[in-house]
């Protein structure tokens, strides 16, 4: 099983890899990103795929926001919280937003 390190890329002969954590290298709450690029027998490169992965906390509520990628100038947008999610009996009761940059 190969050890996931950021920035440190793992060549697989097999389709799948299992991301495997322990208790003393966990990966932390919030969105990890992983890439694939995969390569055929020529040596020819796909593009990169890449997904997000969110790892919630099983005591806290995780916040996942939802934006378009690009907005036209001058134009309004909406920013959506509503996949954010706290385990049951939990619930979410308020979000707050702030703009950092």
């Amino acid at each position: 099983m190969p050890n996931f390190v950021t920035g440190q890329e793992i060549s697989t002969s097999e389709s799948n890899v299992e991301v495997t954590v322990t208790p003393s290298s966990p990966l932390p709450p919030g969105r990890h990103k992983f890439q694939l690029v995969v390569v055929d027998d020529s040596g020819n490169q796909s593009e990169p795929a890449t997904v997000e992965i969110v790892v919630i906390d099983d005591k806290k509520p995780t916040a996942v926001i939802d934006a378009p990628a690009t907005v036209p100038f001058g134009a309004s947008f909406k920013l959506s919280g509503a996949r954010s999610s706290d385990l049951p009996p939990g619930k979410i009761v308020r979000y707050q937003w702030l703009r950092l940059s």
